[in-house]
């Protein structure tokens, strides 16, 4: 039987608006892997593996399922995206892509939060890695998010939250103000505040227990990767709304030149937190 789904629609309209259809694949070809390390880190310090059920919020295309599913974790996704969360089903399930697959046979993906844990037995560990800190509302709609989730997971279990790094330890920050400045005028991103991971704690009934920040620099083969990249992230969609693709692609690119090497590479250093809680 098919669980009953909880959407969050604004999240996902506002991405299917704007989507090139190509957009989920260069996420996953590009974008995807730059989180690489923080994933492993948290994977390492919650010693992730046989015994761990875990439900990734904002999956993606897998690739953190992928990683926590090697270490011999059970896991379920969920991600409104449908084209990624296809890409997703063709790397975690390639013998029943289309299909969702059956309770306790393997990875659960899904468009949705359950209404009931996939499975025999609630989750002990809840991953929302798709870092806050861009906007004025994305800590909004994770505690939305979090308050369909968390009751899915038995008493005690962890849930990590993650966030952008401070705009001093993050070089990708000058590009993503292109963003806010074509979206709305503003005069750019701040960036994350100290406490904006505790706040969400706090606002969704967690109790922090503990954090840590992980080096994931942006790293391209060249410019027009580059740009590819950052444009499937969703965070250059209001932008695009406001203006058009073309505009946002050049500004894009200007904005990177500062950060393209001799050998055409682009390099970003960036800093992402982590706050480990427990329900």
């Amino acid at each position: 039987m098919t669980p009953t789904l909880v959407r969050h629609h604004r999240y996902a309209e506002s991405s299917a608006s704007v989507d090139t259809g190509s957009r989920a694949r260069d996420w996953a070809e590009i974008q995807e892997r730059m989180l690489a390390p923080l994933y492993e880190a948290v994977y390492r310090r919650l010693e992730v593996g046989a015994g761990t059920r875990m439900l990734s919020l904002g999956c993606g295309s897998g690739l953190a399922l992928l990683i926590a599913a090697g270490r011999g974790a059970r896991v379920t996704g969920i991600d409104p995206d449908v084209e990624r969360l296809a890409l997703a089903r063709a790397r975690l399930l390639p013998d029943r892509e289309g299909d969702a697959g059956s309770p306790d046979a393997g990875p659960q993906l899904l468009e949705g939060v359950p209404a009931t844990p996939a499975g025999s037995g609630p989750y002990d560990l809840i991953t929302a890695f798709t870092p806050i800190g861009c906007s004025a509302d994305d800590g909004e709609e994770l505690v939305a998010t979090l308050a369909s989730a968390v009751p899915l997971a038995s008493r005690g279990s962890t849930v990590v939250l993650t966030g952008w790094g401070p705009p001093e330890r993050c070089a990708t920050a000058a590009v993503l103000r292109v963003a806010t400045r074509l979206a709305d005028g503003a005069d750019g991103w701040l960036g994350a505040q100290r406490d904006d991971l505790e706040n969400v704690a706090f606002r969704a009934g967690l109790k922090p227990d503990g954090s840590g920040r992980v080096a994931c620099p942006f790293g391209y083969a060249d410019m027009d990767s580059a740009v590819r990249g950052l444009l499937s992230t969703r965070l250059f969609d209001a932008a695009v709304r406001a203006t058009d693709r073309s505009q946002v692609e050049k500004e894009v690119a200007e904005a990177l030149h500062p950060h393209r090497r001799r050998d055409g590479t682009v390099w970003m250093p960036n800093v992402f937190r982590y706050l480990v809680c427990t329900t």
